[in-house]
């Protein structure tokens, strides 16, 4: 890769407070321990991208961040408010962090603008013009103003994708989370997706992405975490982690997706 493409790379400073901070965090489902005592520092500004194996546990530790699963053990901070539970911290922690799903969740029965002005005027008490204006930039950000007034369905994979994007912009995060948000889009659609990713990373959006897309990570991030069975294993910058991965785990993992 040329040395250009790190010119805007995040560098974290030392002994950080973090912008999210995971402390011995452990979940199980039943008997089953999908996560194991993670503790993860990610400061403002830190693209950072969680890979490995199905099953490892990379999509419950980041739904785990925004409230959508519960930990039974440990403590998640994010810019200052702590998640102990589903009553306490959720709501708060949801207004700075936005979260991009594999599946897009966009509501079918409304426009793509009123999907993205829906928590601006239920959470953020915006009058409508105020709203649509906010959308429509956020709608532009991510180059699919042309769909503002058509439903989801109208719309292709990428299109709708790139329409979640905007609609967790318009709250104004503090940082992003996307659960693998290329994984349900057809090949030819993905680059789009990831374009629109790439540009917010270089504009300083602290983000967290779970992902299998290898030349992403490598371009973006600033640290590459490897998971497996519930566990961090490796958590260190791309170029280390692409040309010397310590673990043997991590390098079975990139001899299968990296081509």
């Amino acid at each position: 890769m040329a040395p250009a493409a790190h010119c805007w790379r995040h560098r974290p400073s030392e002994g950080g407070a973090g912008l999210i901070r995971i402390t011995n965090v452990s979940k199980w489902y039943g008997n089953f321990p999908a996560l194991k005592s993670i503790s993860l520092n990610i400061e403002a500004g830190e693209r950072v991208v969680i890979c490995g194996p199905s099953g490892s546990g990379k999509s419950t530790l980041i739904r785990c961040i925004n409230g959508l699963e519960e930990h039974q053990n440990g403590e998640i901070v994010v810019n200052g408010i702590e998640l102990t539970s589903r009553s306490h911290g959720i709501n708060e922690i949801r207004r700075e962090v936005g979260m991009v799903f594999q599946q897009f969740n966009l509501f079918p029965h409304l426009t793509i603008r009123k999907n993205c002005t829906l928590a601006l005027r239920n959470v953020r008490k915006m009058g409508s013009a105020e709203a649509d204006a906010v959308a429509d930039k956020f709608l532009a950000r991510v180059r699919i103003s042309d769909q503002a007034d058509k439903f989801p369905g109208q719309l292709s994979g990428g299109q709708q994708q790139r329409a979640a994007i905007a609609r967790a912009l318009c709250m104004a995060p503090k940082a992003m989370l996307f659960d693998e948000p290329t994984s349900a889009l057809d090949p030819e659609m993905v680059k789009e997706v990831l374009d629109v990713m790439t540009s917010l990373a270089r504009e300083g959006m602290t983000m967290v992405v779970v992902t299998h897309e290898m030349g992403f990570a490598r371009q973006v991030a600033d640290r590459v975490i490897f998971m497996d069975h519930g566990q961090v294993v490796e958590d260190g910058p791309p170029d280390s982690f692409f040309s010397n991965p310590r673990h043997e785990r991590a390098r079975a993992f990139l001899d299968q997706v990296v081509h």
